[in-house]
């Protein structure tokens, strides 16, 4: 007979604390992963509760906190979701604008979780930015249960080069949601963020352009500098293997061949079958491919163990749907690209070839 999940969000009210605890009783024979979405649904509606009972016992924030006309400190409140669109969003909003990031870096973001903060930080937010294409889909129900009235910026939506996504699974899309691995996209992402700060705070219209025009000039000394590393490779030695299908779009943009991945998807959800690394395994050793990329986070074994069964290399690890760390080389996004693109080349030449990337 299963027992009793709890599932408990903890929240503070001036010194007390406060937490409500819900106990799921799944059904004979429920795997692991139907518990963790029935405990998705759950989690936002009891966290806005939380954030109610939060919200009635705090009254009147003061001067420095939330006035309710999305504002925080005097700076334009600001969700965004992923780690990359958080950094794209500093950038440009600067001092003027407090950018709340859902995600943490290394955060797997198919594997979020909606937290009481999260939940709050949209309920005063004045403009929410999404990455789109399914790949925080969540993002939708916190907006809706937070109370809020944010606007709702889907950045994927308007950018210029897509890539075919999914075709079926629980994260199908019609485009690959990774589209800011092409600096292209990341250049259109910073303009669609700047026009939206500055209609929804038109007084500090100066600022927002004249970051986004900074920003931008590093984006395409990084795009330059990627190019330049890349053509010390030859066409044929660009083989890349990663942890899963994320890097589409750097690979279109860099001249890369894509041979495969340890899950084959665009979501790392999916779990590879035994035939599907015994291909793997066999394409790697006809491709003559010199190493595997693990992701930054993603468990490692796997592709670690299938480098092993290969001969190739494990020892470049890439930030593929996240960034890092503050400090690490994947801590902003101009540092991850270049971090990625280092490491494929020294992976791709077995070491012989390495270069330096001007990140911005």
């Amino acid at each position: 007979m299963p027992g009793l999940w709890w599932l408990g969000v903890p929240g503070r009210q001036g010194s007390r604390e406060v937490a409500v605890r819900f106990a799921v009783k799944p059904q004979e024979g429920e795997g692991e992963r139907n518990l963790r979405r029935l405990f998705r649904r759950l989690y936002v509606p009891v966290a806005v509760l939380v954030v109610g009972l939060l919200v009635a016992g705090c009254g009147d924030r003061g001067a420095s906190g939330n006035s309710g006309d999305g504002s925080l400190g005097g700076k334009l409140e600001v969700v965004a979701t992923t780690t990359q669109i958080g950094d794209f969003a500093r950038q440009v909003g600067g001092e003027k604008a407090d950018v709340h990031q859902i995600l943490k870096p290394n955060t797997d973001p198919h594997e979020y979780e909606p937290r009481p903060e999260d939940v709050e930080a949209t309920a005063g937010a004045k403009v929410v930015f999404e990455n789109g294409d399914n790949l925080d889909h969540w993002m939708g129900e916190v907006v809706e249960q937070s109370g809020g009235d944010p606007k709702v910026v889907a950045l994927g939506a308007g950018v210029p080069v897509k890539l075919p996504g999914e075709s079926s699974g629980p994260e199908a899309s019609k485009y690959d949601p990774h589209w800011w691995h092409d600096t292209k996209n990341a250049e259109a992402a910073v303009l669609e963020i700047r026009d939206a700060l500055i209609e929804a705070d038109p007084k500090n219209k100066a600022t927002y352009q004249k970051n986004a025009k900074t920003y931008l000039a590093r984006l395409h000394r990084l795009d330059q500098s990627i190019k330049s590393c890349m053509e010390k490779v030859p066409q044929g030695e660009r083989k890349l293997v990663t942890d899963h299908d994320a890097f589409s779009y750097f690979a279109q943009r860099y001249g890369v061949d894509v041979v495969g991945a340890v899950i084959p998807s665009q979501s790392t959800q999916g779990q590879p079958s035994a035939r599907e690394v015994s291909d793997l395994v066999s394409l790697i050793k006809r491709e003559n491919v010199k190493a595997v990329f693990p992701e930054s986070s993603i468990n490692p074994d796997l592709a670690r163990q299938i480098a092993r069964q290969t001969g190739a290399s494990a020892n470049y690890t890439l930030y593929g749907d996240t960034l890092g760390p503050k400090g690490s080389d994947g801590g902003t996004y101009l540092g991850m690209e270049a971090h990625n693109a280092t490491a494929m080349v020294r992976g791709f030449t077995g070491g012989e070839q390495t270069c330096s990337i001007l990140a911005g």
